[in-house]
């Protein structure tokens, strides 16, 4: 069986990370997968870098022109949505032509445009398309937050500067329902929690909807030398240390303000003289003064062995992100034997078992939050066991493959 993967990047990005691991995933278990991007990082033999990269620019920049346009040539929610309004054509390509299923994961910013989708949909081809955020089900965002618009037709957008009755969201809904009623389609998502509500798009009623997880490479992501593992970053040998990592921490959607205010709560006034904190990730340097403890800054790392090293090296991962599908950042580190402390928000309940292995704390609740740190450094050694177990045995690479294979092979007769 021959599966071609589709996301816009290789490696940059949630998705991108978590298409890469699916392709080797799929490599190692007797499909022959290849992945096509536009933004190729590595040398890898299995993925294929789009050959339009003039036209790659082009789209991205016309897409970019025309959202920026509709907000009032404002930067503010620039990149909260997307429209889909330009891309390239990949159906001519061999990789295409050759695969038996084609195997959507994050297309947007001028990757595929929806006349692109809709001549994917009219190849007859088999399409599997894995949902890491809202947008296949939404209009334009990613994140509906509190709107429920997309249950019934996307219109006054609050995430546009000038929502209106007929606004980008509207269009771009009409499109939507005209391009997916082309041909049926099955939308995986990632989590449970998105797949119930891709269940409430007025846009997927007629198209199957599954979930199944990303999975991790566990060659990388194990439990291994706490103390090794700190020598390598130069940490301090001895003391508590909690880890916040993202691609860029001054992204007010990952909370690390809520953090801070959590860290100087009255939960965890005793334990402070003992704790530590390590933020990675872009600007990282910039928060280094904000609290009455040291706080250990590392710039943003690419490289997986690094971030596998890191949670090997702390004590407890935090993760107070404001939105979220299934965080690769919690399935590494409970992997890595790290527990974790993260919002009740998205797919997060459903990977931390509150008090088991970790802490679910209450949204946006930094006294809860506290709370979660609190017990989580208390029984750090049980969590810790408890956090492996629970990876290995739902994120393993060949469970999650075969569940894969599983919707191909009922898709390919």
């Amino acid at each position: 069986m021959r599966v071609l993967i589709v996301n816009t990047s290789e490696l940059t990005g949630g998705a991108a990370i978590a298409a890469s691991r699916l392709t080797d995933a799929l490599n190692r278990h007797g499909v022959d997968a290849k992945m096509l991007v536009r933004d190729k990082q590595t040398s890898r033999t299995t993925t294929l870098r789009l050959p339009q990269r003039l036209r790659l620019r082009a789209a991205f920049l016309s897409e970019r022109l025309g959202i920026w346009a509709v907000n009032g040539f404002r930067r503010a929610g620039l990149w909260a949505v997307d429209s889909a309004s330009s891309g390239v054509d990949i159906t001519r390509l061999p990789a295409f032509r050759e695969a038996d299923i084609i195997h959507l994961h994050w297309v947007n910013q001028g990757l595929l445009s929806l006349d692109q989708i809709g001549k994917i949909l009219d190849s007859g081809k088999p399409v599997v398309w894995t949902m890491h955020d809202m947008w296949p089900c939404t209009a334009i965002c990613h994140h509906a937050r509190d709107c429920q618009h997309f249950h019934t037709h996307c219109h006054d957008c609050p995430q546009l500067q000038r929502p209106a009755a007929n606004d980008l969201s509207w269009l771009v809904f009409e499109r939507k329902m005209h391009t997916y009623a082309h041909a049926r389609m099955t939308f995986v998502a990632c989590s449970q929690w998105l797949a119930g509500e891709a269940r409430k798009s007025a846009l997927l009623r007629e198209h199957d909807i599954c979930s199944i997880p990303n999975t991790y490479d566990s060659a990388l992501f194990h439990p291994t030398s706490q103390a090794e593992a700190r020598r390598r970053f130069g940490l301090p040998a001895q003391g508590k240390l909690l880890l916040f990592a993202c691609q860029k921490v001054t992204n007010s959607r990952k909370g690390l303000d809520i953090l801070f205010d959590a860290l100087q709560s009255s939960q965890l006034s005793q334990l402070t003289e003992d704790l530590r904190l390590v933020v990675v990730g872009q600007m990282a340097e910039g928060v280094q003064h904000r609290l009455p403890f040291p706080v250990h800054t590392i710039g943003y790392l690419s490289a997986p062995a690094d971030m596998a090293a890191l949670y090997q090296a702390v004590d407890v991962f935090v993760t107070p992100s404001l939105e979220e599908n299934l965080p690769n950042t919690i399935m590494e580190a409970m992997a890595c034997g790290t527990p974790c402390v993260g919002f009740h928000i998205g797919g997060i309940p459903e990977m931390i078992s509150h008090l088991q292995n970790g802490y679910v704390a209450r949204y946006r609740d930094a006294d809860d939050l506290a709370c979660g740190i609190r017990h989580c450094l208390e029984r750090q050694q049980s969590f810790a066991q408890q956090a492996a177990a629970h990876a290995a045995a739902t994120w393993n690479e060949e469970v999650v493959a075969h569940q894969h294979i599983a919707l191909y092979e009922r898709l390919n007769h």
